[in-house]
């Protein structure tokens, strides 16, 4: 009886292993649950977005699946999140890192349109305010500035929206901006965003108004990051001095 009755024991403590430890990589913000190395679409996603709360780059994410259109998902639809073992994989633009910021070449496998090159980016802060809180790769992946709830939020750089709603998880209503193929930037917590996916945005233009994080000390606040090939960088090593 002992016996059958530790055997129960530890066939449930397994189940609850395997519930809370995912093996796909880094953990999601939010959205649907990956089911082992795969994500299912919701509405409202966009491949950057699934791309952003995977920590992934767009691109990786797109070769994994045989997307050459990003903009055609659909919700329901499953995507693997790692290279198929079915098949070699794409050769990571990671494996060799640049000695600079230089775009890197165009994968032979499909075609991309042109875009700016990094070196052609010049950021400029989203908005004017005190920083309030830093990057932290193990933590806070960007900076948050504080400000007057509704001042307006502008762009770092020139770009392409390719994501605008609420879907994540911990960003509220979020902005997300393609400048080149290697460089996305993200404006969180907003009171309300003025751009939509598709639209093609200057420098310093006004995309939304700034607003306040749930949880935080209550200060209206902007969230920013930028990341380079799906990594997370320090922004304050892109902006110019305040």
């Amino acid at each position: 009886m002992k016996r059958a009755l530790v055997l129960v024991i530890v066939i449930l403590l397994q189940g609850c292993a395997g519930a809370l430890h995912w093996e796909g990589g880094p953990a999601p913000r939010g959205g649907a649950a990956p089911d082992g190395d795969t994500y299912t679409v919701r509405e409202g996603d966009t491949l950057f977005s699934i791309a952003w709360r995977n920590n992934l780059d767009y691109r990786d994410l797109a070769a994994w699946n045989n997307i050459d259109d990003p903009s055609r998902i659909r919700a329901g639809q499953r995507l693997s999140l790692r290279p198929s073992s079915a098949r070699p994989a794409t050769p990571s633009h990671r494996s060799t890192p640049p000695a600079s910021d230089t775009t890197p070449s165009p994968r032979p496998s499909r075609q991309r349109p042109a875009v700016l090159a990094d070196s052609e980016l010049n950021w400029d802060w989203p908005v004017r305010g005190e920083l309030i809180a830093r990057f932290n790769e193990n933590g806070n992946r960007g900076v948050d500035i504080t400000g007057r709830e509704g001042d307006p939020v502008r762009t770092a750089a020139a770009g392409e929206v390719v994501y605008s709603g609420s879907g994540l998880s911990g960003y509220g209503q979020l902005i997300i901006i393609k400048h080149t193929d290697t460089y996305l930037s993200a404006y969180a917590h907003n009171r309300e965003l003025l751009v939509g996916e598709g639209d093609k945005v200057s420098a310093g233009q006004r995309i939304a108004e700034m607003g306040r994080a749930p949880g935080s000390d209550n200060r209206p606040r902007l969230h920013f990051e930028i990341r380079r090939n799906g990594e997370p960088v320090d922004p304050l090593t892109r902006l110019p001095e305040p």
